[in-house]
C-alpha cells in the first residue's frame, strides 16, 4: 500500500463516509419493507446496501487491496459499535420527560441479539469474499475492466451476505419455503441494483484517479 498524499486521504476519507454512511443506513433504514407482487418483500435497504460493496471495490481499484480490506475492518467496527450502542441505550431506564417516545424507539432500535449476530456475521464474511474474489477476478478475467470484475464479486458476496443473514437471523422461525424465497428475492433485488449503480462507480473511481493525478502535478 502505498503512502497516500494529503490530497488522496482526503478523498479516502470523503468515500469512507460515503461507506459507512451506507452502512448504518441499510441497517437502520432497512428494517422497513416495501411489498413485491406475488406477496414478496423487501428491504428498503436494497438502495444503500449495494453502495457498501462497489465502494469496496472502488476503492480496491485504486488503492489496491490492503486499502478496501481497511474499509471492511471500519465496517466490521462500525457495525459491533452501532449494535453496541444499540442494547447500551435499551437498557438504561427512561425518564419521566421522553416516555411518551417509548414504543416507537423500543420498535425502532429493539434488534435482538440473534439479528444482531447475523448482522456481524453476515457482513464480515462478505465484504472480505468480495474484496478476495474482486481482485481474483481482477488477476483472471481480462476483459470488460471493472465493471466485469466488480458484477461478478458482487454476485457471490452479495449471495453469501443473503444467506448467511436469514440463516442466521430466522432459520426455524420462517418457514424454510419462504425462507428460500425470500433469500433468492433480495439476493436479485441487490445484485441488480449493483448493476445500477455501476456507473457511479465509475463516477467514483474517475474522481480518485483526478486527484491523484492533481498529486502528482503539485
Amino acid at each position: 500500500m502505498h503512502t497516500l498524499s494529503e490530497s488522496d486521504l482526503r478523498k479516502v476519507l470523503i468515500a469512507l463516509a460515503i461507506y459507512i454512511t451506507s452502512l448504518i443506513a441499510a441497517n437502520t433504514l432497512g428494517m422497513k419493507t416495501m411489498p413485491l407482487p406475488f406477496g414478496q418483500h423487501l428491504s428498503v435497504g436494497v438502495f444503500m446496501f449495494p453502495i457498501v460493496f462497489l465502494m469496496v471495490d472502488v476503492i480496491g481499484e485504486v488503492y489496491g487491496k490492503k486499502v478496501a480490506k481497511f474499509f471492511v475492518l471500519a465496517g466490521i467496527t462500525s457495525t459491533l459499535l452501532w449494535i453496541l450502542y444499540n442494547f447500551v441505550s435499551l437498557a438504561v431506564p427512561w425518564s419521566d420527560t421522553t416516555h411518551f417516545a417509548y414504543g416507537s424507539y423500543e420498535t425502532v432500535f429493539g434488534t435482538s441479539i440473534r439479528i444482531a449476530i447475523a448482522s456481524v456475521v453476515a457482513f464480515a464474511v462478505s465484504q472480505y469474499q468480495d474484496v478476495i474474489s474482486f481482485f481474483f477476478f481482477k488477476r483472471v478475467v481480462k476483459t470488460g475492466g471493472f465493471a466485469v470484475r466488480s458484477n461478478l464479486s458482487n454476485l457471490w458476496s452479495q449471495f453469501l451476505d443473503t444467506v448467511l443473514f436469514m440463516v442466521i437471523a430466522f432459520a426455524g422461525v420462517m418457514p424454510t419455503d419462504m425462507l428460500i424465497s425470500v433469500i433468492f428475492t433480495w439476493w436479485a433485488f441487490k445484485v441488480a441494483m449493483g448493476f445500477f449503480y455501476t456507473p457511479l462507480a465509475y463516477v467514483g473511481i474517475k474522481l480518485l484517479r483526478e486527484k491523484d493525478h492533481a498529486s502528482k502535478a503539485d
